[in-house]
């Protein structure tokens, strides 16, 4: 396959990946999120992948395996039950100047009514500058009321990333009150910090952060290929399917006791369109209640993949546990692809080594990791 170069003056697919630094690599770390696993990981896999041949990540946090597809040249789909994976994950599918992101953004600004709604209350007082929430709440509204096209895609998990962040003291980078970049803080706890330190929100003119990071992330881009996010369980049939089936699988679930990704995510929840306050519903999500109830709905998983792929079609999973849930990757795997028996061989499986700080599960999910567990790759066949 041939391909034009882009601005950057590299061609595409990509036979190696870049240093991470290069600005291809930038619209991959728009937002941050929780499932993440380094693109090196998915890249390197596809690397014996063939021309027109279908990616899947049944987990797809945000779109990683997607935007490593994208790379090499290759279509793909991802899943994920999390309207806020989904929504980050589907911008890595954009190809379009970032010009027509800040002029969308703007022109929700200038046109668009004042929002019906501004949320109240102490912690909304200290997280936001009025002026920054009510132009906040007025693109959350619009965005709410149409997000079709890729400006607004790419608009939507812009907002997303810069969201709730760390105070800088040269250019402000993020819309809030300090706060981490990676989860948000809980109401009660955020108030408790930013009164106890005298910390007051900055006023923060979102169109300036939006242009900023536009041009940032959007500068350079990779042709585009076939596919899209599908917000959705993976345990569910899978009729939107290529009727050619998927020749590749890569993807890291969940692992067992990860279930407060809402919670931890729940200030990009709310401008999603969820309640202005934490939800603690885990519904949609795979069962953490027991390790076998874990595994079962595992199985679920591989079943649906199985349905929809290629003959010979290769899975890799890489997997592993918190610390504080001990619970064998290797055992666990086998075990749900077992129950599933629906012809995937396992053909090996690699030690991952242990996580790379601010690059794994284990270590992004929990605050303080004193010994994380080593985790694994698994790589099965299609029989």
């Amino acid at each position: 396959m041939t391909l034009s170069a882009v601005s950057d003056g590299q061609s595409y697919p990509l036979v190696e990946l870049p240093n991470q630094s290069h600005p291809v690599l930038r619209l991959n770390g728009l937002c941050p999120y929780y499932t993440m696993f380094p693109i090196n990981f998915p890249f390197d896999k596809l690397g014996k992948a063939n021309s027109g041949e279908w990616v899947l990540d049944p987990f797809c946090g945000r779109g990683t395996t997607n935007y490593a597809a994208r790379l090499r040249g290759l279509p793909s789909y991802g899943i994920d039950c999390s309207p806020i994976a989904s929504a980050i994950a589907s911008a890595k599918f954009v190809n379009l100047p970032p010009r027509l992101i800040f002029k969308t953004c703007s022109e929700i600004i200038k046109h668009s009514a004042d929002p019906e709604f501004i949320p109240h209350g102490r912690f909304w007082e200290l997280c936001y500058h009025p002026f920054t929430l009510t132009q906040l709440c007025k693109v959350r509204e619009e965005l709410l009321r149409d997000c079709s096209t890729s400006e607004r895609i790419a608009l939507r998990t812009l907002l997303l990333g810069i969201l709730h962040g760390p105070m800088r003291k040269s250019l402000p980078a993020y819309l809030s009150n300090q706060m981490p970049r990676t989860y948000s803080t809980k109401p009660n706890a955020a108030v408790r910090y930013w009164e106890k330190n005298g910390i007051k929100p900055k006023k923060i003119d979102l169109l300036d952060v939006v242009k900023r990071r536009a041009f940032f992330s959007f500068s350079h881009l990779p042709p585009s290929y076939e596919g899209g996010i599908i917000f959705g369980d993976s345990r569910k049939p899978m009729s939107w399917a290529p009727t050619d089936g998927f020749s590749w699988i890569i993807t890291s679930p969940p692992y067992f006791g990860m279930n407060t990704y809402n919670q931890d995510q729940w200030l990009r929840h709310w401008f999603l369109g969820g309640a202005s306050v934490v939800d603690y519903n885990h519904t949609h999500q795979i069962a953490h209640g027991g390790r076998s109830d874990f595994i079962n709905e595992l199985s679920k998983v591989w079943g649906q993949i199985a349905e929809v792929s290629a003959p010979e079609a290769q899975l890799v999973v890489r997997f592993g546990s918190l610390p504080s849930l001990p619970c064998d990757p290797v055992e666990t795997l086998t075990r749900s692809l077992e129950i599933a028996d629906c012809g995937w061989q396992i053909t090996h499986i690699e030690d991952a080594g242990f996580p790379s700080k601010g690059k794994r599960q284990s270590e992004q999910f929990l605050k303080k990791v004193e010994s994380p567990a080593r985790e694994i790759d698994l790589h099965a066949i299609l029989t």
